[in-house]
């Protein structure tokens, strides 16, 4: 299965908001309509990085925002000294996980981002009680910290 990537915009929203997604609790990651708001505000501010939808075969599979990360007052410390990205609200429809696409959507947004904008650090928050995703970023070279914001613990994926 090849995955394609598709840029969100206003005219594709929609099949964001198909990704079967109902068996993760709303706490666990954004929806895609705070994922469309955090675009729009990134692209009237001239952020660099990208929100993609991921295709397989023609069906949209996959959601994750991959930017320049805005400081927050709750980053790590280790995140405060260089620019860095942040990743949000990546999720995979739930007829396709468990097969290894997570996996490479993740990887091949990072790889794009690094090849466009340059190579920087990565932070993102997960829900405290999503152990699977946990598990996932850790696989993924994402360093846990104990530090949060709420209920999000940060990982970091340092270069």
């Amino acid at each position: 299965m090849e995955i394609e990537f598709e840029e969100l915009t206003h005219s594709n929203y929609k099949y964001a908001c198909e990704i079967q997604r109902n068996d993760i609790p709303e706490a666990f990651l954004d929806t895609a309509a705070v994922l469309m708001e955090i675009t729009d505000y990134g692209i009237a501010h001239h952020c660099i990085g990208h929100t993609f939808l991921a295709r397989v075969d023609g069906k949209y599979i996959g959601l994750l925002l991959l930017g320049e990360a805005i400081p927050w007052e709750t980053d790590p410390e280790e995140m405060r000294k260089e620019p860095f990205y942040r990743l949000m609200g990546f999720v995979v429809d739930k007829e396709y996980r468990g097969k290894g696409l997570g996996g490479e959507i993740l990887e091949k947004a990072i790889a794009r981002v690094y090849d466009e904008y340059g190579r920087r650090s990565i932070a993102l928050g997960c829900h405290k009680d999503n152990v699977r995703a946990a598990g996932f970023y850790e696989k993924h070279g994402f360093v846990k910290t104990n530090v949060f914001e709420g209920n999000d613990e940060y990982y970091l994926r340092m270069i």
